[in-house]
């Protein structure tokens, strides 16, 4: 959520934190915030696409320092949005941010917008890490706030919402632990990270001893991210706050003034009491309620996570609307992580906000590209409960049997989607398509894991319209190249021989990377396959020779990934009939607009990958696997460069 203004407030005032040195003790992570700050922080690339393997190298060094001193990090991440609908605003107004920053940074300027694959990267480090998370049914942080309290351990986040729950063990913001300088004794015995924890206590004592339950009146008083009541524009000025000479500057004039106001009252119900009384009377009963509704936000959930920790099997209750709808192999995919939030919100609100990025924004929004696949996606979702059907504006029940009447299979389902159109958030009427198995069916989504692997495979291959030999590849590539036929088939701008041969180069440096640091590699060429990849690797420094984004390339690129997340999804939902790709390393945009760059001057893909025959071997069975696929004039052009000339069908 967010508290306007609190954090800057309390980052100025250091009485309000313990300086501690921590060790040897477990630590709950907010695994949202955790994934944004390091990303940001690090300063990686945010026009390009993503710098995803260089986000995995930083990931791996923050666990790497929390083992160092013996913490146990136990991650939670937020899961689908929530049911009420009472941060819809919020959210709505979000993604309109989010255009435009993306514009912004497209056209040189500034701005923060999070890379596509950020997400799905940071989960798969953390399994190969082992490091135990859990992805909540909605917003994490009252779960998180219960299992610190429960294990009496600090939260890791940077959200001021951690200002006000009542943690046991204190919150540490993430700007203030300093996990890159871990300080080890003389002895070397043991090793600690220097950090700062928010102190509740320190808090209110500081205003009169102020009780810890009035603070989230406080947060719903002052405002969060979600909270818009109509009648808070004007409290300010219906009640007169004192307040303290202080360092404080004027913007945070009225969180010091709101907080020595309410430090007068013993306790919330006499505070809301006072609130009422400067209210009209025909005002009062529903912003009593209002209040009461969101202070409630602040309470600890009662899901027990720690018991869910120490036993897989043991399964939390989800949210009553999730769990009427979504059957139990769901909900257990949806707590590991296995299945994106995604896939719920399509399922129990009928809506999804396809994420904004960097790309042309006077074409069509980059996610045209795997709507097909969306559509699929809906319609699996839609053979268990009631999806919209805007053309009666009522809604079709899915019968009881375990697949669809062939009267059923004609109705019409719908999600809607909010995504960029031009420079503005548009909402469209997405209808599902309902597609049959091998076996005839439109299997009902309870029954999904119960179809053979072959029939699901089949439905995959199908929904992405490919046939093509996948078998001299890597198992972990076998959806990448599936996917990446199905991009070539659908993107617009057309994708050219320079956009393939520099994605395939991409997918080469990270099966480098791989066979590099393989556990006990003695592959004989490991030399030549070291030269190679640190002769791709290498590219990436002379960003500063790469000019102004072309945001026509970039928009290719970014079709590429919204098509690589949306057949991931649709794999999961499928429970993986094909190995999921290994996301960590598969994609640069640095890296991969360096190669664009690199062939279009007339490079060729064979002297990039001179020296190392196990490289040239990887990208001919990439290229023929694709290229298999499209027609054999599909990349003629007028004039064939260099590169172009290479970009031909090798016999096998």
């Amino acid at each position: 959520m967010g508290i306007h203004g609190l954090m800057s407030y309390v980052g100025e005032n250091n009485h309000f934190f313990d300086n501690i040195k921590l060790q040897n003790t477990r630590i709950v992570v907010d695994g949202n915030n955790l994934f944004h700050r390091l990303y940001f922080d690090s300063r990686l690339d945010l026009k390009y696409g993503g710098e995803y393997d260089l986000f995995t190298d930083i990931i791996c060094k923050f666990f790497e320092a929390l083992a160092l001193c013996n913490i146990s990090p136990y991650v939670l991440f937020d899961g689908g949005c929530d049911c009420t609908d009472k941060k819809f605003e919020t959210i709505k107004q979000r993604a309109r941010d989010k255009i435009l920053k993306a514009h912004s940074i497209s056209r040189g300027g500034g701005g923060m917008v999070l890379p596509l694959l950020v997400p799905g990267v940071f989960k798969q480090v953390l399994a190969q890490l082992q490091v135990p998370y859990v992805q909540c049914h909605s917003e994490a942080d009252r779960d998180i706030v219960a299992l610190a309290n429960q294990w009496n351990c600090p939260v890791l986040t940077l959200d001021s919402d951690f200002c006000i729950f009542d943690l046991k063990a204190g919150y540490c913001p993430l700007n203030y632990f300093k996990w890159e300088d871990v300080t080890s004794l003389k002895d070397h015995s043991e090793s600690y990270i220097s950090a700062r924890c928010f102190s509740i206590e320190k808090f209110c004592n500081h205003f009169n001893h102020m009780n810890k339950a009035l603070l989230p009146l406080f947060a719903v008083l002052n405002g969060n991210d979600y909270i818009n009541l109509p009648f808070l524009e004007n409290f300010s000025t219906r009640i007169h706050f004192h307040t303290r000479t202080s360092s404080a500057g004027r913007k945070n004039e009225r969180i010091q003034g709101l907080l020595n106001w309410l430090s007068g009252f013993s306790e919330p119900k006499e505070a809301i009491e006072n609130i009422l009384k400067s209210l009209k009377q025909r005002e009062r009963e529903k912003v009593q309620e209002l209040l009461c509704f969101h202070m409630d936000e602040y309470i600890q959930s009662d899901v027990d996570l720690a018991k869910y920790f120490q036993n897989k099997d043991i399964k939390p209750n989800a949210p009553t609307m999730l769990a009427s709808k979504a059957p139990e192999w769901m909900l257990a995919a949806l707590l590991k992580g296995e299945l994106a939030p995604f896939l719920s919100d399509c399922l129990t609100l009928r809506r999804t906000f396809l994420q904004p990025q960097v790309e042309n924004m006077r074409r069509t929004s980059s996610h045209k590209c795997s709507l097909s696949i969306r559509q699929v996606i809906y319609g699996l979702l839609s053979t268990d409960e009631t999806f919209l059907d805007s053309t009666l504006g009522q809604s079709a029940k899915i019968p009881g049997e375990a697949s669809l009447k062939a009267e059923e299979y004609s109705k019409v389902h719908y999600v809607q989607e909010y995504d960029r159109h031009d420079q503005t958030l548009k909402k469209t009427n997405i209808q599902a398509v309902l597609k049959r198995f091998n076996s005839n069916e439109i299997h009902r989504l309870q029954r999904l894991p119960e179809i053979s692997i072959l029939d699901r495979t089949c439905f995959l291959l199908e929904t992405l319209k490919v046939k093509t030999d996948v078998q001299a590849l890597p198992a972990n590539l076998h959806l990448t190249v599936y996917i990446t036929c199905y991009w070539v088939a659908h993107a617009e701008p057309k994708v050219t021989p320079h956009h393939l041969q520099a994605l395939l180069l991409c997918i080469v440096t990270g099966e480098l990377h791989k066979l590099i640091n393989k556990p006990g590699n003695s592959n004989p060429m490991e030399k030549d396959i070291g030269m190679v990849y640190d002769r791709l690797s290498q590219l990436r420094q002379r960003e500063q020779q790469m000019g102004n984004l072309d945001i026509d390339v970039a928009h290719v690129f970014c079709q590429w990934q919204s098509c690589l997340l949306m057949g991931i999804y649709l794999n999961q939902l499928l429970c993986c009939p094909l190995p999921t790709p290994d996301i960590t390393r598969l994609y640069s945009g640095t890296l991969v607009h360096r190669f664009y760059q690199e062939l279009k001057s007339m490079a060729a893909t064979e002297d990039l990958l001179e020296g190392c025959l196990a490289a040239g071997e990887i990208y001919s069975k990439l290229l023929n696997a694709v290229t298999a696929t499209v027609p054999a004039d599909f990349f003629k052009t007028g004039k064939k460069s260099k590169s172009h000339r290479r970009l031909k069908k090798k016999p096998n």
